[in-house]
């Protein structure tokens, strides 16, 4: 089976100091990079070498015409999302406790729970025409483990509109409400991305481990607290008849 997720080191080059090694995270999976559970792996390995790694931060970026189209659903009607549930969780919450800062390019159409990867990293930058959309309620679902790292982002009035409509939304509104960092032509997301990583660069990495901490006790907090009963809920509603039959539905329409 091809490796669905790609790990390299690149170097961050500040104005006027030393380059300094980030991590690349690349999402290359099938299924407009699906959250399968051999995905997840994949990626929880990658996140768990970063943190290994002498590198100052962490660039998680998508591959294909998608950044992550959310829990893959195939594999749900197959074989149930127990397991992917508690992978999606336990990675999500790698990426708040990450001492490194985690920064997101999605240079593509985020659904689900690829929006919860997003909404986890520190900083995530979105060219202005990706779409983004809470898919799940009109699959008989709901947006549960991810509504852990998606709720502190979101104002409270837009995360219920999203979550409540599961319409599509723009990068601009994304970031409106605060969803992501800001929201970029798409010639100049490359050159957003590389200002966050030189700036970061510039950081120490005591300094930046401190301050995230600081910046996460909250989340991580509420993420302990709930994480569990978040999971069985969404066990629970996948496995129902409703969103067993959206979902096949769904997988039948052509595209």
């Amino acid at each position: 089976m091809p490796d669905h997720v790609a790990y390299d080191v690149a170097v961050a080059e500040p104005p006027g100091a030393p380059g300094v090694p980030y991590a690349r995270v690349t999402l290359d999976a099938p299924h407009r990079n699906a959250l399968s559970t051999a995905l997840l792996d994949e990626l929880q390995a990658a996140f768990d070498r970063a943190a290994a790694d002498d590198v100052r931060a962490v660039l998680l970026q998508g591959a294909g015409p998608a950044f992550c189209s959310g829990m893959d659903l195939a594999e749900a009607l197959a074989d149930g999302v127990a397991a992917s549930t508690h992978r999606l969780a336990g990675l999500l919450r790698t990426i708040l406790a990450l001492p490194k800062p985690v920064v997101a390019r999605v240079h593509g159409p985020v659904r689900a729970g690829g929006i919860g990867l997003v909404a986890a990293c520190d900083v995530a930058l979105s060219a202005d025409t990706v779409t983004y959309a809470f898919t799940e309620a009109r699959l008989a679902l709901a947006p549960a483990v991810i509504s852990l790292t998606v709720l502190p982002r979101m104002t409270p009035r837009a995360a219920s509109h999203r979550f409540l409509t599961g319409a599509p939304f723009t990068a601009a509104e994304a970031a409106a409400c605060g969803l992501v960092t800001a929201a970029v032509a798409p010639d100049a997301l490359d050159d957003a991305v590389a200002a966050v990583l030189a700036d970061l660069a510039l950081g120490d990495p005591q300094g930046l481990a401190a301050t995230k901490g600081v910046l996460n006790a909250d989340v991580l907090r509420h993420f302990d607290e709930r994480a569990g009963d978040l999971v069985d809920l969404s066990v629970r509603l996948f496995a129902s008849e409703p969103a067993r039959a959206a979902m096949a539905t769904l997988l039948r329409r052509p595209g």
